[in-house]
C-alpha cells in the first residue's frame, strides 16, 4: 500500500477513457489498497485509477463511513436531479455546482471478480457519478453549463497548480502501459 501522487487537470490520462478490468490478482488488490490510502491521505471521498495514472475502470470511495470500491461500473441513474458544490482531487481546492442525478444504482465488480450493487443517493450518487466519469475520460468541469465552465477554466487557469509537471508515468499493473 502506498499513497501515490494524483494527476492534476490537464494530464491527458484524465481524459482517456479507462480499460476494462479483466485479470483479479494481487496487482489488481495492490492498485485498490494504493487508492484507497491515496484516497484518505489525501483527503477525498473517492478516487478513481486513472487519477494516479492507471487506465483501468476501477474507483475507490468513503462517503459516510463506507469504504469501498468497484471495477467495471454500470450506473442507473435516477430521473431527479440534484445540483450541488463538487470538488476533484485532480482539481485541488475548487469547487462547482454541478447537476448530477439524485440516485444510483452500480453494478460491478469487486478486487476478486465477485458481482456487487452499490446504491447511493445524494453525497454517495454524486461520488459514484463523479468517479465512473473519470473512468470515461470525463472531467466534472466538463459537466457545467457554458458559462459555468468558462468560469472554472478560468479559476483552474490561476490557480497555483495549475501547469505543474506531472508526476513520472506509473505503468499499468496489466501491462498495458497506461492504455
Amino acid at each position: 500500500m502506498t499513497v501515490q501522487p494524483i494527476r492534476l487537470f490537464g494530464d491527458p490520462v484524465l481524459t482517456t477513457v479507462a480499460a476494462p478490468v479483466d485479470t483479479f490478482d494481487k496487482e489488481l488488490r495492490t492498485l485498490v489498497s494504493d487508492l484507497t490510502h491515496t484516497m484518505l491521505e489525501a483527503p477525498g471521498v473517492g478516487l478513481a485509477a486513472p487519477q494516479i495514472g492507471v487506465s483501468l475502470r476501477v474507483f475507490t470511495w468513503y462517503v459516510d463511513d463506507e469504504l469501498g470500491h468497484v471495477c467495471n461500473p454500470i450506473l442507473h441513474l435516477s430521473d431527479e436531479e440534484q445540483d450541488g458544490p463538487e470538488g476533484c482531487l485532480s482539481v485541488p481546492g475548487l469547487s462547482f455546482d454541478t447537476k448530477r442525478a439524485l440516485s444510483v444504482v452500480a453494478h460491478g465488480v469487486d478486487m476478486h471478480g465477485e458481482p456487487i450493487t452499490i446504491r447511493g443517493s445524494e453525497l454517495l450518487a454524486r461520488c459514484i457519478q463523479h468517479e465512473t466519469d473519470h473512468l470515461d475520460g470525463v472531467v466534472f468541469v466538463d459537466r457545467l453549463d457554458p458559462e459555468a465552465r468558462r468560469d472554472a477554466m478560468r479559476a483552474i487557469r490561476e490557480s497555483q497548480w495549475f501547469g505543474q509537471p506531472a508526476p513520472a508515468v506509473k505503468l499499468d499493473p496489466h501491462g498495458r502501459f497506461g492504455l
